[in-house]
């Protein structure tokens, strides 16, 4: 198989292009269209084939059997504190083919997706050469199934004034209000939904699909008939990871991300943002997330972010005190957050798939997927799966199939460097496709 690069993926996606209730306040209810769903791609199966193949990626998606229109939405929902007026943007894929196909005519299932982190504000999942969308178009779309992405608050079209990254409350109620969009948008499109919804997501995205499988399930079952969820290297254990004693890679990106934006939310983890933060980069640092200007890479380049290996990023970034009152306080309120936003103690009532590699140095599954895991086993539940596919990043991308083992070496770092990013997804898509596929 060749390499799997969301890179390749994106150009190959760009080449694609070239060729609610009575008692709800007054105003948009939660859902409803703020613009008419615009058509922003239309793919055909060859234009699909032919990305895939370059990037490596038909091996796993299978060759397209519908071609897929991509629309671009913009949807009201609500705030991080539930306050109205709020809205998020977003995509639908849904499939397409000849006047009188399968792919044309049948009704569909829907898919509700969660995307993972992002730094830059203006990503959106409408846009066809974002490398996620297109992973979405070919396992899903043009396998016939529509597929519906929010944005989250803040991202893109969004006039929420910030991002409430990794807020389970409000990364469920954005989906939730996706899947009505989606519905609202259908018309537009000539496609009908079958009534079967599934959720999936990915890093953080796998945070938010799990946080809107357990709010939908508990308040919205009469709404959305959810048959199953995958949520896919999700970090569930916020609370835990906290306490690790080593940091996660990206760490200079998640953790201040995390940290400023519940700050905004609760109110309760600093007094000042230098409480948490070392000079230089305490500078502009509660609205540095998501940026609208700067990327991953550019942050560090730029000096906004310190670089280095994720200790030496950490040890530059934080301030001391703030470090051990996280690691040790469960008073505190960055703690009592982390808790808020764990997602442990609850029975899912689809059934419902946790998939990850056990090489994952961001999300590492024995901090988040093996403990939640073993929550949903000890509360009894019996209808929710593990699978870890780390073994098939190993054969494929491991110098002669094996992980490294040399931290020094260049490949060590080549291969945990692509690993969240690059080589997990995809085999996390195939699997949650393959369980999808059971319910259908």
């Amino acid at each position: 198989m060749k390499l799997l690069q969301l890179s390749a993926i994106a150009a190959a996606a760009a080449l694609l292009v070239a060729c609610g209730g009575s008692d709800e306040p007054a105003g948009p209810r939660r859902g409803e269209l703020l613009d008419p769903a615009r058509v922003v791609a239309d793919l055909t199966p060859d234009q699909i084939d032919a990305a895939t193949a370059a990037s490596g990626l038909q091996a796993l998606t299978g060759k397209a059997t519908c071609g897929v229109k991509i629309l671009a939405l913009n949807y009201a929902t609500i705030g991080a504190k539930g306050e109205p007026g709020a809205n998020s943007s977003g995509a639908l894929m849904v499939p397409t083919g000849p006047l009188g196909s399968t792919c044309a005519t049948a009704a569909t299932p829907l898919l509700a997706y969660a995307h993972g982190t992002v730094v830059s504000k203006p990503i959106t999942m409408a846009d066809p050469n974002n490398a996620e969308t297109l992973l979405l178009a070919a396992f899903y779309a043009a396998q016939g199934y529509s597929v519906v992405a929010s944005d989250y608050l803040g991202y893109a079209q969004s006039t929420y004034a910030y991002h409430p990254y990794l807020h389970a409350d409000s990364e469920a109620s954005a989906v939730i209000d996706s899947i009505r969009a989606a519905r609202n948008a259908a018309g537009a499109v000539g496609v009908a939904f079958s009534g079967k919804v599934m959720v999936s997501g990915y890093s953080q995205g796998g945070h938010s699909s799990m946080a809107t499988q357990r709010t939908a399930e508990a308040a919205n079952a009469g709404e959305i008939n959810l048959v199953a969820g995958a949520h896919l290297a999700g970090p569930y254990n916020l609370a835990g990871a906290m306490k690790v004693p080593d940091a996660i890679a990206g760490y200079q990106f998640f953790v201040p991300f995390i940290i400023t934006s519940w700050q905004k939310v609760y109110g309760n983890v600093y007094d000042k943002p230098e409480d948490a933060f070392k000079a230089p980069y305490v500078t502009g640092i509660e609205n540095l997330l998501p940026s609208p200007t700067y990327t991953y890479t550019t942050l560090v380049t730029s000096g906004k972010l310190p670089g280095g290996t994720p200790n030496q990023a950490r040890d530059a970034l934080m301030q001391p005190a703030f470090l051990q009152m996280m690691q040790t306080n469960d008073k505190a309120g960055i703690s009592v957050d982390a808790q808020k936003n764990t997602l442990f103690n609850w029975k899912p009532k689809a059934p419902t798939l946790l998939c990850g590699g056990a090489g994952d140095p961001t999300v590492p599954p024995a901090v988040h997927q093996l403990p939640m895991f073993a929550n949903f086993q000890a509360n009894g539940v019996k209808n929710v799966g593990s699978v870890d596919v780390d073994a098939q990043i190993q054969a494929v991308f491991g110098p002669g199939g094996k992980a490294p083992t040399d931290p020094a070496s260049p490949e060590f770092a080549a291969y945990y460097g692509a690993y969240h990013g690059t080589y997990e997804p995809p085999f996390c898509m195939a699997a949650a496709r393959q369980f999808f596929n059971q319910v259908r």
